[in-house]
């Protein structure tokens, strides 16, 4: 079985948390919803069903949600010409597929969405497969994806890591008993995502790179002998 090496997108190998947060803020406004946009920054990261329940309360009349979630798509939408890749995004992928790892994408983004982010790090030749917010009935923190992930991966729980920028992403990959490597792109700081139980943390994945012998990530052998 393969060395799983699974990865969120946003705010992870594009920077998109800030954008998103914008495109939610004025989403939410257009249907009467002025949340703090620090409160809409830190709901970054969840599915968009999880991310409305948490920012307006489970209780509340849905009629709007649909209408809400498709306003925030054509917002972030028009911001496509302005994203870009962090740094040594695609150089990491390309250096964890060189050792054996199986690169999966789990994105609550949708897969429009994703479809577009995949190609700002114009690393189409490391990924191996991707899933979205299309293909899972919940998106994160719920394990959905991480599940999804694993199942295209081939690969255990165990034998898979998980890399992400938000404690969503810890969380989610926790549920399904995946450790997780994080970085502070997405602009949550190192106690929340310690908090939520990130197996490291670093600045970003340009330094996870570079201290990538030392990573959890730096050998695949070890982790794909767990499966057996």
């Amino acid at each position: 079985m393969p060395a799983a090496a699974l990865f969120d997108v946003d705010g992870t190998l594009p920077d998109t948390g800030y954008w998103h947060t914008i495109a939610w803020t004025e989403a939410l406004a257009q249907f009467g919803h002025t949340p703090a946009m620090a409160r809409i920054h830190g709901a970054i990261g969840m599915g968009g069903d999880q991310l409305l329940d948490h920012l307006l309360g489970e209780d509340r009349d849905h009629a709007d949600d649909a209408a809400i979630a498709a306003a925030h798509q054509a917002l972030f939408a028009r911001l496509w010409p302005s994203l870009r890749a962090f740094d040594s995004a695609g150089e990491l992928l390309r250096q964890l597929k060189r050792r054996g790892w199986t690169i999966t994408l789990a994105s609550s983004a949708s897969g429009r969405d994703l479809e577009v982010m995949r190609r700002v790090p114009d690393t189409d030749d490391a990924i191996d497969h991707t899933t979205s917010a299309d293909d899972v009935k919940a998106g994160k923190p719920a394990p959905d994806l991480v599940h999804a992930a694993l199942a295209k991966s081939g690969a255990e729980p165990e034998q898979a890591l998980f890399v992400g920028d938000t404690p969503w992403d810890v969380q989610a990959a926790a549920q399904a008993k995946v450790a997780c490597v994080a970085v502070l792109s997405g602009g949550f700081g190192e106690r929340a995502l310690r908090a939520a139980g990130a197996l490291e943390v670093h600045h970003d994945v340009g330094d996870l790179l570079v201290h990538l012998d030392g990573s959890a990530l730096g050998d695949p052998a070890h982790h794909a002998a767990l499966g057996r």
